[in-house]
């Protein structure tokens, strides 16, 4: 089975990032995707110190969204900052997971992500429109862990 770097090929790696790329054009929202193996934890839970690790949770706006997929534990979670949380309805975050999964369940993990980050950035485009001033705070590549 293939490892996390290895996992997407350099033109789905594209993909991905073109999702997200094409999220933050219209919002002054952070969006990143980690890769990793495995995940020991609850994946929230490793979400959540990763969102940390990765300085996730120093955006000006507190507006920062992790997607997290560790391949061969099969576990992924998404994760937003204090900001978007205060304003995004309470389902969110399941919603998006949902969706993605339904694409995940038939192998299609690239897909999944655009979805997700999609469906995501149009939320953080509602409540945290671009202004021509904003600066990218985040990596838009992809990160990788163990």
């Amino acid at each position: 089975m293939q490892n996390a770097q290895s996992f997407f090929t350099q033109e789905e790696k594209d993909r991905i990032r073109s999702a997200v790329l094409k999220a933050e054009l219209d919002t002054s929202g952070e969006i990143r995707v980690h890769i990793e193996n495995y995940c020991k934890n609850e994946a929230l839970d490793h979400a959540a110190f990763l969102f940390n690790k990765l300085q996730m949770n120093q955006t000006e706006q507190r507006n920062g969204v992790l997607f997290y997929l560790a391949v061969k534990d099969k576990k992924f979670a998404i994760i937003g900052d204090s900001g978007i949380n205060l304003v995004v309805e309470e389902h969110f975050w399941e919603d998006v997971k949902e969706l993605m999964a339904e694409y995940f369940k038939t192998g299609d993990f690239v897909t999944g992500l655009e979805k997700g980050v999609e469906l995501a950035g149009r939320k953080l485009k509602k409540h945290f429109p671009y202004h021509r001033d904003d600066i990218n705070e985040l990596s838009d590549e992809i990160s990788y862990g163990e």
